[in-house]
C-alpha cells in the first residue's frame, strides 16, 4: 500500500515517508498503480499511472525539471508542504524515492488523502 497525503505533500511507503510534489489537482482517492512506459520527455522512461481521463494522465514519476523556472528540485527539498504544491495533479517524488516506489509497489494500491 502507498499513501499520499496531500496536506502535508508526503508519499509513505514500506514504513518511510518521503516529501512529494503534489498538485491542487491531485485526486484524492483509491486507485490501481500500473507501471507504464513513456517516451515522453522529463519522465524518465516510465511512471507509475494512477488514473486516466479523456485529456489527463495521473501518475507518480521522478520530479519534471524541464522547466527550470518551477523550481521543483528545491521545492521537493523544502520543509514548507506548501512549497510542494506545484504539480498539474501528477505526484512528482526524488529519482531513489521513484526507483525504490517501483521495486516494491508497481502494482500496489495507492491511497490519496487530502
Amino acid at each position: 500500500m502507498v499513501l499520499v497525503e496531500l496536506g502535508a505533500a508526503l508519499i509513505c511507503f514500506l514504513g518511510g515517508c518521503y516529501p512529494a510534489l503534489i498538485g491542487a489537482d491531485t485526486p484524492p482517492g483509491n486507485y490501481e498503480i500500473e507501471w507504464r512506459a513513456t517516451d515522453a520527455k522529463g519522465y524518465g522512461g516510465d511512471v507509475l499511472q494512477f488514473k486516466e481521463t479523456e485529456r489527463y494522465v495521473y501518475a507518480i514519476h521522478r520530479v519534471w525539471t524541464l522547466d527550470p523556472s518551477q523550481r521543483r528540485i528545491e521545492r521537493l527539498e523544502s520543509n514548507n508542504a506548501n512549497e510542494r504544491q506545484i504539480t498539474s495533479g501528477c505526484i512528482n517524488v526524488a529519482p531513489d524515492v521513484y526507483e525504490k516506489l517501483v521495486a516494491c509497489c508497481f502494482d500496489s494500491k495507492l491511497e490519496i488523502r487530502k
